[in-house]
């Protein structure tokens, strides 16, 4: 096959791809993450490009104005250069830095996690010392039975197994040790593997493991001592899969309609935790080779990808994953730059939109061995939540869509420098105050801040109790776009690039649709075991989106139960704390495992009764106020 040349500026990096691919397939290969919320679809319209040397087809001309298309801009995810070309991509098209949200613990400190603090150090990679006795004429079992035989009755390990590698070195070694050794071993379920036998007098280095949380929208890893469970570091950044799609959805067409797309999203997301775990061991001065064992906690559809599994019957009916709980894999056979032979463990899922990152969550609140009815909820591109206690548990997935991460809206954007994550607009709809993250100059608004906006334009009386704009409101802010009346947010003079940021009514009624997917979700849970948000006791909140909500905000439009603020808890990366907790207990590791089998996952699809309570939330902040006690006699301005 014919390859085509593609040059790109101002990076100055030139990279050959096959006819027929992409100059967003170009770019990916080159190392630059372009913005493609819709995967490649033309939809969103964000991965904006300029040819200025050569020929491409298929411009992707439906988002692209005529006086631009003679100037050369393209969709990336659309062009096909048909000859060698030169690429220039603009800052506003690129994916930056996006902000992570890592564990809060400082480096140095003992891994343990409110309610896990009991749980013991036992990794899943660990050393142990033995001392063997010397075979005699009258003693002359063989030298891997004797090893066997010391672990057992010096430590109390059985069901091990060795390598070949190892096995083949162990005569000389035992000898040249004095049968005094040090094995390494590495959990495999109730077995463990012995992957390496060294003189118990000999100096070794600690020995390390990494806990992976990895995400549809970032990916974060830890760098962990195995031998005392400290965190050494930790580092985060956007998902390369970002490129192609926003979502999961948009993630498993591309992988799956896309030849070669499969391949492309798992090197993606490999290069992501490659790339933080050089990060990671340059600043420790570690070398590769002392990784032992690596944790991975992550949505179920990220899991599948990472591994390079087969995603396509997560997204059809009836919706059954390849696998919950993969076994372990080495990690040199899925691309880790670590030990080769080191394992890599995934936290097993429930079901196809409830993954390890939820189990992991679970575990790490407490909530499978505690009294009080508990809602978790971890909100982002899909709202998933489990109810229940340590007697029963129930789980579910609701499409949120990615309207909260931003995509689907406008000037909406994810959570870097620039993104407007607070708003409030004065009644009437003149003032609106905001805040930004960074405090950078604004140039979109993240989910926080479309909640918070939803909910204050309702207060000031701009919009009605089903969302819509009130007419005949005399505020400036109110201006006619492309697509109909939008409001002003932050006007060009106070912007970082120079346009108004505005919300249209297209992005309120997006709004409305998200956060009444999350409250159907609850109320169909609740409903289901005969329970009415009263009866919630604890609402534990994780993610990097869920940090940042207003709770109040997050009430008043109607997205969380109306429950006092004080049963809200928020717990952080839950995904990636679980994870660390299994990498330093074979006891959270099982217990993972059993709380998995435990949840009950109900698929909303099923019936009517998600479709009924939806319907029911499309309103501010519901049809039925009774369910929000708090907020009766809080009109909207407007009324």
């Amino acid at each position: 096959m014919s390859k085509k040349l593609v040059s790109f500026f101002p990076d100055n990096l030139r990279v050959e791809i096959d006819t027929g691919q992409t100059i967003l397939q170009a770019a990916a290969k080159a190392g630059i993450a372009l913005r493609g919320a819709c995967g490649g679809k033309k939809v969103c319209g964000r991965c904006r490009v300029q040819v200025r040397k050569g020929k491409t087809a298929f411009t992707g001309a439906e988002k692209i104005l005529p006086e631009e298309a003679e100037k050369g801009w393209v969709l990336a995810c659309q062009a096909v250069p048909e000859d060698a070309v030169e690429v220039f991509i603009p800052e506003t098209s690129r994916l930056t830095e996006h902000r992570v949200l890592l564990d809060e613990r400082r480096p140095g400190l003992l891994a343990a996690v409110s309610g896990e603090g009991a749980a013991e150090l036992y990794p899943l990679f660990r050393r142990t010392a033995v001392k063997l006795p010397a075979p005699t004429l009258t003693d002359n079992t063989d030298d891997y039975g004797r090893l066997v035989w010391a672990l057992k009755h010096e430590q109390g390990i059985d069901n091990v197994m060795i390598t070949r590698q190892v096995l083949a070195g162990l005569p000389g070694t035992l000898r040249d040790a004095d049968w005094s050794v040090v094995v390494e071993l590495a959990s495999l379920g109730p077995a463990s593997e012995i992957q390496g036998v060294k003189p118990a007098a000999a100096k070794d280095a600690a020995v390390y493991g990494l806990a992976v949380d990895i995400g549809t929208t970032t990916v974060a890893v830890e760098l962990v001592d195995l031998e005392n469970g400290a965190v050494s570091g930790s580092a985060g950044t956007y998902n390369r899969q970002a490129v192609f799609g926003d979502d999961v959805i948009s993630r498993i067409v591309y992988g799956t309609e896309t030849p070669g797309g499969l391949e492309e999203l798992q090197q993606a997301v490999v290069e992501t935790v490659n790339g933080l775990i050089a990060e990671l061991l340059h600043t420790a001065c570690l070398n590769p080779t002392d990784v032992r064992s690596v944790v991975c906690a992550g949505n179920t559809t990220m899991i599948h990808l990472f591994l390079g599994i087969d995603p396509t019957y997560i997204r059809l009916e009836p919706y059954v994953p390849a696998v919950n709980l993969p076994p372990p894999v080495r990690a040199a056979e899925v691309g880790l730059k670590v030990c080769p032979e080191a394992w890599v463990y995934c936290l097993p899922g429930v079901a196809s939109y409830v993954g390890g990152d939820i189990t992991a969550g679970v575990k790490v609140n407490g909530m499978a061995e505690a009294d009080p009815l508990t809602l978790f909820m971890d909100i982002g591109t899909n709202g998933e939540m489990v109810l229940g206690n340590r007697e029963w548990m129930m789980a579910c997935a609701c499409s949120a869509g990615p309207a909260f991460e931003g995509s689907g809206i406008a000037c909406g954007m994810r959570a870097v420098v620039g993104a407007i994550e607070a708003v409030r607009v004065l009644p009437g709809g003149f003032e609106v105050v905001y805040r930004t993250v960074g405090d950078g100059k604004p140039i979109g608004i993240c989910g926080s801040g479309l909640i918070d906006a939803l909910s204050s334009l309702y207060q000031a009386g701009v919009i009605d109790r089903g969302g819509k704009f009130v007419q005949g409101l005399d505020t400036p802010r109110f201006t006619e776009g492309e697509e109909g009346p939008e409001f002003v947010v932050a006007w060009t003079n106070e912007t970082g690039h120079g346009r108004n940021i505005v919300l249209t009514q297209a992005d309120i009624d997006n709004l409305m649709r998200a956060k009444a997917a999350v409250f159907a979700g609850i109320r169909t849970l609740l409903t289901t075991v005969d329970l009415e948000v009263e009866a919630v006791e604890r609402v534990f909140i994780a993610g990097g989106f869920g940090r940042f909500i207003n709770i109040r905000d997050a009430v008043a439009i109607g997205m969380l139960p109306d429950v006092p603020l004080e049963r809200y808890t928020y717990i952080g990366n839950s995904s990636l704390k679980g994870a660390r907790l299994a990498l330093l207990s074979r006891e959270v590791w099982a217990g993972t495992a059993d709380i998995a089998r435990r949840i009950t996952y109900m698929e909303l699809s099923v019936g009517n009764r998600f479709m009924e309570e939806f319907v029911s939330a499309l309103f501010l902040p519901h049809t039925d106020m009774n369910l929000f006690h708090s907020l009766q006699g809080r009109n909207s301005a407007a009324t």
